[in-house]
């Protein structure tokens, strides 16, 4: 039987989720100038954000990479050691290093800063002492020191590395917010993603075809036109000639304005009250992008032209349903 018990195992778990808790929480009040000078650093970059670290670091400082990436900011990581034996001219003259080393004393990575030094590029430490010669060293510090590791030896790096992970988390964010990146940006670096799947959708995805399509004829008189309009339920009608060519549209406004001006329904030819320049759009479009237009132009449909032909109408609704808006 092993030594512990069920209720060991409960408080292991339970003292190690409260101490990376607290040592996340303590992260808060040192959001200061340092961190302003490391995204000030980091954006005014022309290259990219090269991250680096041994160890757990290094493992941190791989997603921190990966993070930065796919937020807008350019970023790869870079193994310390084997940038002091080659990879080192990975890093050009336009690009940043942020380096993490909870002692601010990893030989690997202080072997690094001669090299940095001499290229002049802007380095970010994230370390657990502000006195070491990696914060030293660097233009702006972010301080990611813990009291004690959640390890009861205090020897394997716990909180320390989830303080960082953090700490490059925020990093991240504030850039991202700095960029004004968007979901749309996120969808065109995250394209397997389910965000990715839902942004990246064609118009022709998602727009209304065939005989789901409001139709009449330039000769039909408004008050067919209205029963189209309601059968179909897109708040519009087309109004088309001989081979889908695209005449005109006729909308709820378009009615709202008849309606004021006191024509008569039964009489009244739609080809007196259509819009006649419509605006289009093309199947191949991003729906994200049929969003903006309809956002502009307030109006809540686009009817969809293939070079002349119409081939189906967009309607607001089913953006809403395909999660775009």
């Amino acid at each position: 039987m092993h030594a512990h018990d069920h209720d060991s195992y409960v408080a292991s778990a339970r003292r190690t989720i409260r101490m990376e808790c607290d040592a996340v929480a303590a992260l808060e009040h040192r959001i200061n100038g340092g961190f302003v000078k490391a995204c000030e650093l980091l954006l005014d970059i022309r290259g990219r954000v090269i991250v680096t670290g041994m160890g757990k670091s290094g493992h941190i400082a791989s997603k921190i990479a990966a993070t930065l990436a796919s937020t807008g900011t350019p970023a790869f990581y870079v193994h310390p050691a084997e940038a002091s034996h080659g990879d080192i001219g990975m890093i050009t003259a336009d690009d940043a290093v942020v380096a993490l080393s909870n002692s601010g004393r990893s030989p690997e990575v202080i072997t690094l800063l001669p090299l940095l030094k001499r290229l002049g590029i802007p380095l970010v430490s994230m370390t657990g002492d502000p006195g070491s010669p990696l914060a030293e060293a660097a233009d702006a510090h972010l301080d990611t020191g813990v009291a004690t590791e959640a390890c009861p030896l205090n020897l394997a790096p716990t909180s320390s590395t989830t303080t960082a992970l953090v700490m490059g988390d925020a990093l991240a964010i504030a850039l991202l917010e700095a960029r004004g990146f968007t979901a749309e940006d996120f969808a065109f670096s995250h394209p397997g993603g389910t965000l990715g799947k839902k942004l990246l959708l064609k118009v022709e995805d998602v727009m209304h075809t065939g005989s789901a399509i409001p139709r009449v004829q330039t000769d039909t008189v408004l008050a067919a036109a209205l029963l189209e309009i309601s059968r179909k339920g897109l708040g519009m009608t087309t109004v088309t000639g001989a081979d889908d060519q695209l005449l005109g549209i006729f909308t709820d406004g378009d009615l709202r304005r008849a309606l004021d001006e006191d024509v008569d329904v039964r009489s009244t030819l739609i080809s007196a009250l259509m819009t006649r320049d419509a605006k289009t759009i093309a199947p191949n479009m991003l729906a994200a992008e049929a969003l903006r237009i309809m956002e502009e132009n307030k109006i809540t449909s686009l009817v969809v032209k293939d070079q002349e032909r119409m081939v189906g109408v967009l309607h607001l609704m089913s953006l809403l349903q395909a999660g775009i808006a």
